[in-house]
């Protein structure tokens, strides 16, 4: 059995190896050349070797000594923390352990001892040397308030060793029947500061354990017998660094079920420590379940604020891992506070900036988040996810040649970032560039080949080029990948454009063909009562839009009710103003969590993004992180599922519940303060049509009251209130439906929604093409008159009586 001696005198002959000029540290050169050493088959470049010494030497900063370096201590830590296998380096080194080893490993025997309390009297009272002394209490002392193993009794070692020798076994078995395996897997940094889950430069070798067969059964039994022995220790302190030291080697083996086991019971014998709740939580989140890590975290972060300056060390660590476990159930702006706490309690902790600039992106704060990735990018140079991040985020404020040179410096750094490369070409993409487009694509492709987004979109961008038959060929590449019905779309949509080239030359699709001409809304007529004006069918698609990004026909107006009268929000007072039911926007998304239940976390980030910056990003016009609850409450009732009048009640009744109570008078509520909701209400979803006029012009101030239905007159006022609803119920009920063979005369894509036919030169156009203006080039009229048909029968009707009348008027001849 390999036990603390043999391993501690393993670790020294490792650094008697590469402390090549003897004094007895070692500094940045030859701890590079122990990194280069034991990984003898990874090509390190010279960026990062210096990454992984900067971490090193930040980590234990404690342990350098000087210009000499990392003591043997340092490198001593670095195993004890996991940052290194002690057994694999040796042998990787090739250096043999003899037996007759001189006073310099027994010192160094001695100062491992330390490491337990029961050892520091023996070692003491050994005769160990006077000069020993304080370095044994530091090394104790640092090694004590580690969050790892934090073992601090002699027999824990003893099962520690006897879980190494099952552990060993186990592997063996399970590599003779060839049941192991390996793939890439990235988790956790558990030694030091938390790193983001996915992609990294630091891939580790994940082991998949075979939990069905006899020989787990049989490991599993032992080391429930090991378990036992810790329960039965001599007190319940011992009991809880058994348990502790359990869970971490079987975490460090990726036995991540039963290192959970170890780490619930330990913190059942100390419910008040952190680290059992903290390594709990990781554990979780490796396998999947996010809500119990959240928990787990929650519970440690209470811990270390109740416990003072004891786990001051840990508490950003706690905060990103927390942040990336909300991030995971796609409460994105919870995780953004958690990752600027981590920031502010360490301002070097560069991967919280990094965290914290994505989760900005992702919520749409485009600034904020160049800001902080600006920060972390600062900090850390060669940080290739951070420059694609930053990239993404200049793109999005419209910065598109900062973010090319970012996008590009990230896969300088990392030539396979699948993610750079694709945001790559979606840049080109918006910037018309679609032959550069298409060569990243194919990059993209050379990396993960079954990456169906990517080869859609070059299909895309090929056409964009004027490479009809490359595009098709792509496309039918990605139908093979997927079966997503946008791609039988985009297919359909290729033929068609091969049978009907279109004549002429100018701008459109690519091939020097005119595909449409706008016409001026002037000369666009309606026939019919029930045909919608173009310009409402452009405002209405829009909110329709936004419906659709956010799925909240989904959600019932009867909910936002319930929401109202099942939870309590204490009135705040800005001090420009009456008090009001104002939350934070953190506070915000768990509400709008229970509205939106039934999405998936990643749709619930798109759909917190599309509100925060079409909704809050008005209502918290000062930035001040806060939200008029009622008055959110109210700006979404007409866009939520239900009838138009419960939509319009549950408006009302928010304005209404937002006020202090005695301000609301037998259910009537403020004239200015329906007057600014309709204000709001066409600032948000009506942008366009001057709705800043609206207090200026209407909105005299008074204190009048007024009741529902004055209110109601109000709201469907179709000039000053938001009349519009009417149009978008009309596209809530039939934005679905098919019209056969009918295609759009300027996209050519199938109509799906309502067809405007115009009647005198008998071409159709699909809603998105009507209320652009849009018309094909080869009809050159006056005027249009268009008539509008929900349904295809309606369509069929008209030309029946169209039918009918032709003939009585013939018979009449």
């Amino acid at each position: 059995m390999v036990n603390r001696g043999t391993r501690s005198e393993k670790v020294r002959k490792i650094f008697n190896q590469f402390d090549f000029n003897r004094d007895g540290g070692l500094n940045r050169d030859e701890m590079s050349a122990l990194v280069v050493a034991v990984n003898p088959r990874v090509k390190f470049s010279d960026e990062q070797i210096t990454a992984i010494l900067d971490e090193v030497f930040r980590t234990y900063g404690d342990f350098i000594d000087g210009d000499k370096g990392l003591t043997y201590d340092g490198l001593l830590r670095t195993y004890d923390d996991g940052a290194g296998d002690v057994d694999r380096d040796f042998e990787a080194l090739g250096i043999e352990l003899k037996p007759e080893d001189d006073i310099e490993a027994a010192s160094s025997l001695a100062l491992e001892e330390a490491s337990t309390s029961s050892a520091i009297e023996r070692v003491s009272s050994a005769g160990a040397g006077a000069g020993a002394g304080p370095q044994m209490k530091h090394r104790t002392a640092a090694w004590a308030a580690s969050p790892n193993h934090g073992i601090v009794f002699d027999d824990t070692w003893k099962l520690v060793d006897d879980l190494e020798i099952l552990i060993k076994r186990l592997k063996s078995k399970q590599a003779k029947d060839g049941k192991t395996k390996g793939e890439n897997f990235d988790v956790y940094s558990d030694p030091g500061w938390s790193r983001e889950l996915g992609p990294s430069s630091e891939i580790d070798k994940r082991i998949v354990w075979e939990e069905s067969g006899h020989d787990y059964a049989v490991f599993v039994k032992e080391l429930s017998a090991l378990r036992s022995r810790a329960d039965g220790s001599r007190s319940r302190e011992e009991a809880f660094d058994g348990h502790m030291a359990l869970g971490r080697v079987l975490y460090d083996q990726q036995l991540f079920k039963e290192s959970l086991v170890c780490f619930k019971r330990a913190a059942e014998l100390q419910p008040t420590d952190v680290r059992p709740h903290f390594r709990s939580g990781n554990c979780y989140h490796v396998l999947g379940n996010h809500t119990e890590a959240k928990s787990e975290f929650i519970s440690a972060l209470d811990a270390a604020e109740a416990g003072g300056n004891q786990w001051g060390y840990l508490l950003p660590q706690i905060h990103v891992n927390l942040g990336i476990a909300l991030e995971f159930e796609g409460m994105v702006i919870s995780a953004c506070e958690h990752y600027r706490e981590a920031a502010i309690l360490c301002p070097t902790h560069f991967r919280a900036l990094k965290l914290l600039g994505s989760a900005l992106l992702g919520v749409g704060e485009y600034k904020a988040a160049v800001k902080a990735l600006e920060e972390a990018i600062y900090m850390k140079n060669d940080y290739a996810d951070a420059h694609c991040d930053l990239a993404s985020a200049l793109h999005a404020i419209g910065d598109d040649e900062n973010a090319i040179k970012e996008f590009q410096k990230a896969i300088d750094l990392k030539p396979g970032h699948v993610d750079a490369l694709y945001n790559l070409g979606g840049l080109y993409m918006d910037m018309g560039r679609y032959q550069r487009a298409s060569e990243v694509y194919t990059r993209v492709l050379g990396v993960w080949p079954n990456h169906w987004r990517a080869q859609l979109n070059k299909g895309v961008s090929l056409l964009g080029a004027g490479e009809t038959e490359e595009a098709k060929k792509a496309l039918k590449e990605a139908l093979k990948m997927t079966n997503r019905i946008e791609l039988y779309d985009a297919i359909s949509h290729l033929k068609q454009l091969h049978r009907k080239k279109m004549q002429g030359k100018g701008n459109g699709n690519g091939n020097g063909d005119v595909a449409f001409v706008v016409v001026e809304p002037s000369r666009f007529k309606t026939v019919g009562e029930k045909t919608t004006l173009r310009q409402e069918l452009a405002t209405a698609l829009n909110i329709r839009g936004f419906q659709r990004t956010t799925r909240l026909t989904r959600c019932d107006v009867d909910l936002l009710k319930k929401e109202m009268n099942e939870n309590e929000t204490p009135l705040s007072y800005s001090g420009n103003g009456p008090p009001e039911k104002s939350i934070r926007k953190a506070s915000l998304e768990v509400v709008l969590r229970r509205l939106l239940s039934f999405l998936k976390p990643e749709t619930f980030v798109g759909a917190v993004k599309a509100i925060n910056l079409k909704i809050l990003t008005v209502l918290d016009e000062s930035e001040s992180g806060r939200v008029d609850l009622g008055m959110f409450f109210a700006i979404l009732a007409p866009i939520c599922g239900g009838t138009p009048d419960k939509r319009k009640r549950v408006a009302f009744d928010s304005l209404l519940w937002r006020t202090v109570p005695e301000q609301g008078v037998n259910g009537q509520i403020k004239k200015i303060d329906a007057l600014r909701y309709i204000k709001l209400l066409r600032t948000i979803y009506i942008p366009t049509q001057g709705a800043s006029e609206l207090l200026e012009i209407h909105g005299e101030i008074d204190t009048s009251m007024v009741s529902f239905t004055e209110f109601v007159v109000m709201f469907d006022d179709p000039d000053w209130g938001f009349g519009i609803m009417s149009t978008l119920l009309k596209l809530e009920t039939c934005d679905r439906n098919r019209h056969g063979k009918q295609s759009c005369g300027v996209c050519r894509y199938p109509i799906i929604g309502s067809r405007f036919k115009e009647m005198k030169s008998q071409f159709s156009l699909c809603s998105q093409c009507y209320s652009e203006g849009k018309v094909p080039p080869s009809f050159k009229n006056e005027e249009y008159r268009f008539k509008e048909y929900a349904k295809e029968r309606d369509a069929v009707k008209d030309k029946c009586l169209w039918f009918s009348k032709s003939s009585s008027g013939t018979s009449k001849d």
